[in-house]
């Protein structure tokens, strides 16, 4: 059964991880000075308040609030727990992630919960793609109604539950 992951594994994870790039592949950063800035992707804003400083590879939103490294950024974007997202940075060094013993969840837990996200996202994609059908007109109908741009239905992956699929 797998355990906790070794604080040095994921201080050398957090070394090898350059945060700009990071978040550069997630949310489109502009660079201003030595730092980075965007309109953070964790509230609504339309001037920039997301900041990301490269020399010491940290984030921060004067907005909101938000802030942290790497694996904090990835956990609250992909919306992903501790353990997948340092599989997940680890995964893009090309690095296996070494495990302690203890009473963690197994290689089979990981997997199921693995296969369930990839359900979930199919499913996703299915009610996204139902809201674009015909039968789907009274839908859309009420989101304009409300006001719901297309942008915010796309980001808030917004979809449609055919008849019998609620």
């Amino acid at each position: 059964m797998a355990g906790r992951i070794p604080r040095v594994f994921i201080n050398d994870l957090l070394a090898r991880t350059d945060i700009v790039d990071l978040i550069d592949a997630r949310v489109k950063l502009k660079k201003q000075g030595k730092n980075y800035h965007a309109c953070c992707p964790f509230h609504n804003e339309k001037t920039p308040s997301f900041t990301v400083n490269g020399e010491k590879q940290f984030y921060h939103c004067f907005g909101c609030g938000a802030h942290g490294n790497a694996v904090d950024f990835l956990m609250n974007y992909d919306k992903l727990e501790f353990v997948e997202t340092v599989e997940e940075l680890a995964a893009m060094h090309n690095l296996e992630v070494p495990y302690e013993a203890g009473n963690g969840p197994s290689q089979i837990e990981r997997h199921q919960r693995q296969s369930l996200y990839q359900l979930m996202d199919g499913l996703n994609a299915f009610y996204q793609q139902s809201l674009q059908q015909p039968a789907a007109d009274p839908a859309r109908q009420y989101l304009d109604k409300r006001g719901l741009s297309s942008e915010v239905i796309a980001r808030f992956a917004i979809g449609y539950a055919p008849p019998g699929w609620g």
